[in-house]
C-alpha cells in the first residue's frame, strides 16, 4: 500500500482511470479567506492508493497573498504528468499567459518557471500590482483538461490606529493610542509619533510619554502619554517609514459628565445623543 507523503493514512476508494472520487472539494486558504479553490481530478485527502494520474497536490497549489511591487509566486505541482503539457490563464479575461516553458503575454512581468524533472510548475508576476489580484487558473493538458484554480491577492501596505477617527478622554487620565502596521515587504525602519504635526519627543519638559513598538510582519507601536490636560488634544499621527500616515483625533474633556467620556471607541454622535437625552429630561422636570 502506497502513502502519499504528508497526508494521513486513510481508505478511498479509486475506480477505473483514477476517477470515482465522489463531489469536488472546496478550500478555504488561510490567508486570503473567503476565495475558494475548486479542485478537479485531486488527491483526495486519505488515500491507500496513488491514483494513475496526473493530478495535482493541492497542498503545494495553494492560494497567496503577496505585496504589491513585490515578486508573487503561484505554485502548481502536478504528480504523475507525463508527457502533458501545463498552462496557465487569467481567469477574469481568460487570457493565455503561459504554455509549458513559453509565455503568451507582452506583459513581461509574467513568466513561467518549471525546472525538468519538477513536478513544480509555477507562473512569477514582477513588481505584482492590486489590478493582478484575481484567480488564476493552472491547467493540463489531459482530454478532457483538468483544472486547477489559485487566487492570487495583492495587498497594500496599510497603517490603522485602533479605534474610532475621535477619542474623548477625561483630563488627568492617560492617553493611550496603539498603531498597527501591516503588509510592508519589512518591518519599517522607523515609526514616528506626531501631535498635531509636531514630532513627539520623549525627553520633552512636559514627561510622562513612552513609546513601545515591536517590529514584525506586523508592526505594533504603542503611544501612552501620562495625566492629559487640555493641551494634549488635537490631532496624534502614526508615520511608518514604509507605510502609509494613520490620524486620530483627540478630544480632552474638562469637568463634563464620565458618560460623555470616551473609553475606547464612542463616537461625537453617542455623546451628542447623550446631551440631547439629558437636555429633554430636564425641560420635562421643569415643565
Amino acid at each position: 500500500m502506497l502513502q502519499k507523503a504528508g497526508w494521513a493514512r486513510g481508505r478511498a476508494r479509486v475506480g477505473a482511470g483514477g476517477r470515482g472520487w465522489g463531489p469536488c472539494c472546496t478550500i478555504l486558504d488561510e490567508e486570503s479567506g473567503s476565495h475558494p479553490q475548486h479542485l478537479h481530478n485531486s488527491l483526495p485527502p486519505f488515500i491507500d492508493v496513488l491514483p494513475p494520474g496526473p493530478f495535482y497536490d493541492v497542498d503545494r497549489s495553494a492560494n497567496i497573498t503577496a505585496l504589491v511591487n513585490q515578486p508573487a509566486k503561484l505554485n502548481c505541482r502536478v504528480n504523475k504528468i507525463g508527457n502533458r503539457t501545463v498552462s496557465w490563464l487569467r481567469h477574469r479575461d481568460t487570457h493565455l499567459l503561459t504554455v509549458g516553458p513559453y509565455t503568451y503575454t507582452s506583459d513581461q512581468r509574467f513568466r513561467a518557471v518549471h525546472t525538468a524533472g519538477s513536478e513544480d510548475w509555477s507562473l512569477t508576476v514582477k513588481f505584482a500590482q492590486v489590478r493582478d489580484s484575481g484567480m488564476y487558473e493552472c491547467q493540463v493538458s489531459t482530454t478532457p483538461p483538468m483544472r486547477h484554480f489559485i487566487w492570487l491577492t495583492v495587498v497594500e501596505p496599510k497603517t490603522y490606529i485602533c479605534g474610532s477617527g475621535d477619542v474623548f478622554i477625561n483630563t488627568g487620565s492617560n492617553i493611550n493610542l496603539t498603531c498597527v502596521v501591516d503588509y510592508t515587504p519589512k518591518p519599517p525602519s522607523y515609526v514616528i509619533w506626531k501631535h498635531n504635526n509636531k514630532v513627539i519627543t520623549y525627553d520633552s519638559e512636559r514627561g510622562g510619554v513612552s513609546v513601545v513598538t515591536e517590529k514584525g510582519s506586523r508592526t505594533i507601536t504603542n503611544l501612552l502619554v501620562r495625566s492629559a490636560s487640555l493641551m494634549d488634544s488635537g490631532t496624534y499621527s502614526c508615520n511608518p517609514s514604509s507605510a502609509p500616515v494613520a490620524k486620530v483625533l483627540v478630544h480632552i474633556l474638562n469637568g463634563e459628565h464620565p458618560e460623555a467620556m470616551q473609553h475606547g471607541g464612542q463616537s461625537p454622535y453617542d455623546v451628542s445623543v447623550w446631551l440631547l437625552a439629558t437636555a429633554i429630561i430636564l425641560l420635562a422636570t421643569l415643565t
